[in-house]
């Protein structure tokens, strides 16, 4: 049942993964935290730390001694993102979720617009981008092309240009929870689940500090990942090249068949037959490999090994209210490592 969405006592819970970005956390939060304050409503910061190597985690430390509503996740290693994600979503207690980066690509001046629409009755409301400060011709390029494929190949509709930056209602967090899979790439998970869905443009901003983590090497994984979740296309594609390649070699064969009978011609010679062979061989490799991929998705989970581990949890004192400093849970500082909305073992 869904709750009023005018009232003044629904909980925002930001969720922000972080690895490395020591350089820009600071301000990311003063930015974040003033457009909390604004909104009149109870507010948390949960920051994921995935395994940083540089001092990201003791700045946490610092930014939750002076703000209550701060609470952190120290995963126990570098999980990556989407893993990092999930359990921010799972440590989150608020009825509006907002998912969003620490290096301020992503501005938290869109999150009242963001309000704006969920108070509409959008459950996801996605930030797209409409511009890409700072990048590549060629990576936007390739981003262009990803999401043509992967629009093509799924079901599922996901948007084009859009990342993780979104805010979504409890009940789209609830379901998106339920989805337990290893590999998750999570702007198909929250497309899958449906519920009202609605778009907010803004231009991406260049990184105010730091590195991008994400080279053309994580890229390409991340873009395999993607479109092996959820779709099944590549190995249909698998199936229709293996029959069009055996068509066109036996009606090379028949070819070779009768100039063989009625002119006596040669069996093709040795460059000719190291091509056709060399590009057979080519086709069997590459589609060995696409199977290998859904395989090792299967491999990876029929093993059932949690998504990740929490090295500490550090819950904030309470969350943050315009004039008060309320605790809608009512527990008050944890060290507890069970995940608020997930079942204990």
């Amino acid at each position: 049942m869904q709750t009023s969405r005018n009232g003044a006592d629904q909980l925002i819970s930001v969720v922000v993964p972080a690895y490395n970005e020591e350089t820009v956390l600071n301000d990311f939060h003063q930015r974040c935290a003033a457009v909390l304050e604004k909104t009149g409503l109870p507010w948390e910061i949960i920051y994921v730390n995935d395994g940083s190597t540089d001092r990201t985690l003791d700045t946490m430390a610092e930014l939750q001694k002076s703000c209550p509503g701060v609470s952190i996740v120290d995963l126990s290693r570098n999980f990556g993102k989407e893993i990092a994600l999930t359990a921010g979503l799972e440590y989150a207690r608020g009825d509006i979720v907002i998912v969003i980066d620490a290096d301020l690509q992503d501005p938290p001046e869109l999150i009242p617009e963001l309000l704006g629409k969920w108070r509409d009755g959008y459950d996801n409301v996605y930030a797209k981008r409409i511009s890409r400060s700072g990048e590549s011709l060629f990576k936007r390029l390739t981003a262009r092309v990803f999401y043509r494929i992967i629009g093509g190949m799924s079901r599922v509709e996901i948007p084009e240009n859009t990342g993780d930056f979104r805010l979504l209602s409890r009940r789209a967090v609830d379901s998106v929870l339920k989805l337990r899979e290893q590999h998750r790439f999570m702007k198909g998970l929250f497309s899958w689940i449906g519920y009202p869905a609605v778009a907010v443009e803004y231009h991406r901003d260049p990184r105010a500090a730091g590195k991008t983590k994400w080279n053309y090497w994580n890229l390409m994984n991340f873009a395999i990942e993607g479109i092996t979740s959820f779709s099944t296309a590549p190995l249909r594609l698998a199936t229709a090249v293996g029959l069009g390649t055996a068509a066109l070699a036996l009606a090379y064969a028949s070819v070779v068949f009768y100039r063989t009978l009625a002119f006596g011609d040669p069996v093709a010679g040795y460059p000719s037959m190291m091509i056709i062979i060399l590009f057979l061989g080519a086709v069997q490799l590459i589609f060995i490999g696409v199977i290998g991929e859904y395989l090792g998705r299967m491999f990876n989970e029929t093993k059932n090994r949690p998504l990740y581990l929490v090295n500490r949890f550090s819950a904030g004192e309470s969350a943050v209210a315009t004039g008060t400093e309320t605790d809608p849970s009512g527990t008050g500082p944890s060290s507890d490592q069970t995940p608020p909305n997930q079942p204990r073992a």
